[in-house]
């Protein structure tokens, strides 16, 4: 993996991109004129802008710095904040004291529909699954319909006791009413922004367990079905796996290929080799990634939906979307996986092992440095996709796997 052309501590250089839109503390958001916080908002979003979404951020720009002033809330505010590899942002984030609250705001709106109350409560079971510093915070699901009447506030926690409260349903002007209610339901250490920002991708040991159980037992034969020998795809599982094991046992780094026909059972035996290998505490923790987004959601819509009918079949309700996060733990779309990176240069990812499927399909340095300027401000950015995904892999100080 090393490159004589490019060593270390020339890769090593910061090419930092923020997971969010606009950050500030919140003393500052409140000072700063509305006019220049829509316009970071505009410039982060790295292209045309519709009239409704500068409508939605000015309301809510507005409508925070009311309720934010009046009760000299201090943390930290983030607008637009890209919840790590699942490629979904939330409206709002305000880190304060011991809590993290999740906004998601429906301008107009005057009533909690079940959709939008889905909406932010997955929004913060991604972050309590995903986000490393957000396993164990505070955190708060707030739905606020700037049109609904006040309602009853209620605050309580889920059936798991994990400081996760169920959503809020904010009404008119109840904001900060709501804040303060989830600060005294919730309880433990305050949060500190500068750690809980530096957090990775790292899905908690409870859900890569489900995901484990989820694909041992799935039924997605129709996915997998392949032409090629039973004992060929043994053999070639058995190969990448000792790959794996000697390279971290001599701490060294690997790339394998892996080739055959159409139907030939590629991707069957990198979603194997993935699927025993996804303890997030194991250094042999490994990710399936694919740039094919049809096939990432056909298979991941595959496996929940066997999930939840083999929960149906011993009685126990299992929601569609608790089992599309839980297979969204190994399987993953590639462009997630890089923009992560892209997030911080100076930080490995947490796998040690990553398979790429379709990796015949990545971008040459002219299309990888034609997105990188259009879509994520990056001008100077000169790799393909291929150089930049093994650098990735080769911050690891120790040992690494690249299997395509």
């Amino acid at each position: 993996m090393e490159r004589p052309d490019s060593p270390p501590e020339d890769r090593r250089q910061l090419r930092r991109i923020d997971r969010w839109h606009y950050a500030d503390d919140v003393g500052s958001f409140l000072r700063t004129p509305d006019e220049q916080i829509l316009g970071v908002l505009f410039a982060s979003a790295g292209g045309a802008v519709e009239l409704e979404q500068r409508n939605a951020w000015f309301a809510q720009i507005r409508l925070l710095k009311h309720a934010l002033a009046t009760g000299l809330v201090e943390g930290r505010i983030y607008f637009e904040y890209s919840i790590p590899r699942l490629g979904k942002r939330v409206d709002t984030l305000i880190l304060s004291g011991h809590v993290l609250y999740v906004l998601e705001f429906k301008v107009g709106e005057s009533s909690f529909t079940t959709g939008a109350l889905d909406q932010v409560w997955d929004y913060a079971l991604d972050l309590k699954h995903f986000h490393e510093s957000s396993h164990n915070a505070c955190i708060a699901p707030l739905l606020i319909a700037n049109e609904a009447l006040p309602t009853v506030l209620s605050a309580t926690g889920t059936v798991h006791d994990d400081r996760l409260l169920r959503p809020i349903r904010v009404g008119r002007d109840q904001l900060l009413m709501a804040m303060r209610a989830a600060a005294q339901v919730l309880h433990g250490p305050p949060l500190v922004a500068s750690t809980w920002e530096s957090g990775r991708y790292l899905p908690t040991p409870t859900i890569i367990e489900a995901a484990r159980a989820l694909y041992a037992g799935h039924a997605v034969e129709e996915i997998s079905r392949s032409d090629a020998d039973a004992s060929n795809l043994v053999t070639t599982s058995r190969v990448v796996d000792e790959i794996i094991a000697s390279s971290r046992t001599e701490s060294r780094k690997s790339i394998c290929f892996v080739t055959g026909v159409p139907g030939a059972g590629k991707t069957l035996v990198g979603l194997d080799v993935a699927n025993r290998h996804m303890d997030a505490t194991d250094e042999l923790f490994s990710v399936y990634l694919s740039g094919n987004g049809p096939l990432v959601k056909v298979l991941c819509e595959a496996l929940a939906r066997d999930k939840t009918h083999r929960g149906k079949a011993v009685g126990k309700r299992i929601r569609k979307t608790d089992a599309l996060r839980e297979v969204s733990a190994f399987i993953q779309n590639v462009h997630h996986f890089r923009d992560e990176c892209l997030a911080d240069s100076s930080a490995a990812p947490i796998e040690h092992v990553a398979l790429f499927d379709e990796a015949q399909r990545a971008w040459n340095v002219e299309q990888t440095r034609s997105f990188m300027r259009r879509k994520k401000n990056l001008p100077d950015f000169e790799e393909s996709e291929p150089e930049f995904l093994i650098s990735c892999l080769d911050r690891h100080p120790d040992w690494a796997v690249i299997v395509c």
